[in-house]
């Protein structure tokens, strides 16, 4: 795995100030992604802002700096505001039609079609991927299924429409210079689905506004919105089998019905919904760890917690491997993988997590945390700029052709 870090003697090194155009897909709400977007506005202020649509409330448009977002035809189409998703058959089209011919730097930040926008040889086109096409992709299967489109004629369509996607997709990586991927896990990916290598730049996370706090820490906590692939269900089941030890889980979403009714009669278990932000921190930072049964891309959550000085056991595949620093770490352990997904699985790292507890302090694991700054995204990401634009600049000349072998 290639991972990008901060380089202060490369990062410093002035190049010309280019005309920059960042291209996101959309703009609802101010999530992981959006954070990255966030972040590239504060490194090049002087960048002009693409979206296929921009229904950003009121509330959550102070990321754009006061900036005036150019979005595509989908914006306003019949039911875009809350149904634009439903056109993502249209999003390449739409995407192709944004005119950035004026701009030297172009960067996408993709989970869908960002990067099929068309650049032309004498631009840079850098690609932040949070996630090939999932559910074009290696999800496929998942996603009929949990839309109820795994058969009947509308499956048909959505299947069609899902292998013009993988088509698609997988042309337009091609006018990609620079694949960046937000973890080893979405490097990988970008392997397979595309052949191409990619660097790794974690994403930022606002760790400053996540810190330790003296007091007790008494019980385990789940912190995520409660969807199937969170696969919550299995720490409910884990901690019916853990009766000594507490758990609380905060969030809501469509499974709360099913989590609360696998909860009942568990006095262990508290589910407290979603909480103000203030008493989200005050649970984490007072939680013995915090556990995760999710295969994430990333995982922001994760360093949450562990930027409140809180240990992390979490399901040992995606993002995560990149995140927690296990038992053999040399420089110490400040959390526990679990290698299946499943209630015993997730209890057998619970007793292992009570029996090396002691070794994963609040200083290492805030330690730990601070690699995902958002300051070190933005020093790692002005590194890759600099060198990319040089090596543009300064490409290596092919052979010339001799007649005489010909």
């Amino acid at each position: 795995m290639t991972v990008v870090q901060p380089e202060p003697s490369v990062a410093s090194v002035p190049y010309p100030a280019p005309k920059v155009a960042i291209v996101h897909e959309w703009l609802d709400t101010v999530a992981g992604s959006e954070r990255v977007v966030q972040q590239l506005l504060l490194l090049f202020p002087q960048a002009e802002l693409f979206a296929v649509v921009d229904f950003l409330p009121p509330g959550e448009r102070g990321m754009l700096q006061g900036r005036k977002v150019t979005t595509t035809f989908i914006q306003r189409l019949p039911f875009a505001r809350k149904r634009f998703r439903n056109y993502i058959g249209l999003m390449p089209l739409a995407v192709e039609q944004l005119d950035l011919s004026g701009f030297d730097l172009v960067i996408s930040s993709n989970h869908a079609v960002a990067k099929g926008v068309i650049t032309g040889p004498d631009q840079l086109h850098i690609s932040y991927v949070h996630s090939p096409l999932r559910y074009a992709w290696d999800m496929q299967a998942q996603y009929l299924r949990q839309t109820g489109l795994d058969r009947g004629p509308k499956g048909l369509f959505a299947r069609w429409l899902l292998h013009r996607l993988r088509n698609w997709d997988v042309r337009s990586a091609a006018g990609v210079d620079v694949f960046v991927a937000n973890s080893s896990y979405i490097q990988r990916r970008i392997r397979k689905v595309y052949r191409r290598d990619a660097l790794v730049i974690y994403p930022p996370v606002d760790v400053a506004r996540f810190q330790p706090k003296d007091g007790p820490r008494d019980s385990f906590v789940v912190v995520s919105r409660l969807v199937p692939y969170k696969r919550v269900d299995l720490v409910i089941q884990a901690f019916r089998l853990m009766p000594q030890h507490k758990l609380v889980v905060v969030g809501d979403g469509p499974e709360w019905d099913a989590v609360s009714a696998l909860a009942q009669g568990a006095a262990n278990i508290v589910l407290r919904g979603k909480l103000p932000r203030e008493e989200l921190l005050q649970q984490m930072q007072s939680a013995r760890a915090c556990v995760f049964a999710a295969e994430e891309d990333f995982g922001i959550a994760t360093v949450e917690a562990q930027a409140c000085g809180t240990p992390v056991i979490a399901f040992g595949r995606g993002g995560a491997l990149d995140i927690v620093r296990g038992a053999d770490d040399p420089g110490g352990p400040t959390g526990l993988l679990f290698d299946r997904q499943t209630p015993d699985s997730i209890a057998d790292a619970v007793a292992r997590f009570v029996a090396l507890e002691p070794l994963m302090t609040p200083e290492l694991c805030r330690a730990n945390a601070l690699r995902f700054s958002e300051e070190s995204f933005r020093d790692a990401f002005r590194a890759l700029v600099g060198r990319s634009m040089s090596d543009m600049a300064n490409p290596v000349q092919p052979a010339p052709y001799d007649a005489a072998y010909s």
